[in-house]
């Protein structure tokens, strides 16, 4: 049957892939027909979702993408994929005034350097396929509005979205596009902290149009769109699903 979705004899790799959009993108490439390499810091969170995977040919790594050694192992490891998807990050809700340096560090680490070091060693190393897609999960906090106690977070995914302009430009004679997504608020157990309560959240999901939040699969389906040979001509893109929050 004719899908130009279809990620059949494509091998993805997927960060963050043990929970939230991470798990749900997973699971939804491997039903399209991809060989999926899944990675997290958690293993047993990770064995759940490898668990779930559907049709053969997948692969799970653990790594903590902030450590050099555990990055550059996974990139050995890697022979050809043919896109990549960066799911793994962090937020923290902390007014500026009581921001510091060692906070700072924490979320940009992971949220804007992890990527950008795990996208520079691929290609370096030429493991990325002529025709490949790189897509960041990014945020339309820090692209197209923000929150209070958001500014860390806000800074880590406005410096994602800059990056892919320039990231696209660079590979495009490649024929490897970039292009990030840009979600508003969506259920994952990103708030499990307990830092956001039940009361803020339900004045938060208010705000939207259609009155609630995201789900990981809603954002995994737009990953897929950009991960498949139906956004060939697409790269550079940041593509929102808000719920229609910036509407407003």
């Amino acid at each position: 049957m004719y899908n130009p979705f279809s990620l059949s004899r494509k091998t993805i790799l997927v960060t963050g892939a043990s929970s939230g959009i991470g798990k749900a993108t997973a699971i939804e490439c491997s039903k399209l027909g991809a060989s999926v390499i899944i990675t997290g810091r958690n293993r047993e969170r990770l064995n759940e979702t490898f668990s779930e995977l559907e049709n053969e040919g997948h692969n799970q790594v653990i790594a903590d993408l902030c450590e050099t050694s555990s990055l550059q192992n996974l990139v050995t490891g890697i022979e050809h994929i043919d896109g990549i998807v960066h799911c793994a990050g962090i937020t923290k809700n902390i007014p500026f005034q009581f921001a510091t340096t060692d906070k700072l560090s924490e979320i940009i680490n992971l949220n804007f350097f992890a990527p950008t070091e795990l996208t520079r060693l691929l290609v370096k190393n030429k493991k990325i396929n002529k025709g490949g897609s790189i897509v960041f999960i990014s945020s339309v906090s820090g692209v197209l509005c923000s929150a209070p106690a958001s500014s860390m977070y806000s800074a880590s995914k406005g410096a994602v979205n800059g990056l892919i302009k320039g990231i696209a430009l660079d590979l495009a004679p490649r024929g490897i596009r970039v292009n990030s997504v840009i979600p508003g608020v969506v259920e994952t157990n990103i708030f499990e902290a307990g830092v956001i309560s039940e009361e803020q959240l339900e004045e938060n999901k208010r705000m939207y149009p259609l009155k609630r939040f995201g789900k990981p699969i809603e954002i995994a389906h737009s990953v897929i769109y950009l991960l498949s040979d139906a956004s060939a001509w697409i790269t550079g893109s940041n593509l929102l699903i808000d719920g229609g929050l910036t509407l407003q």
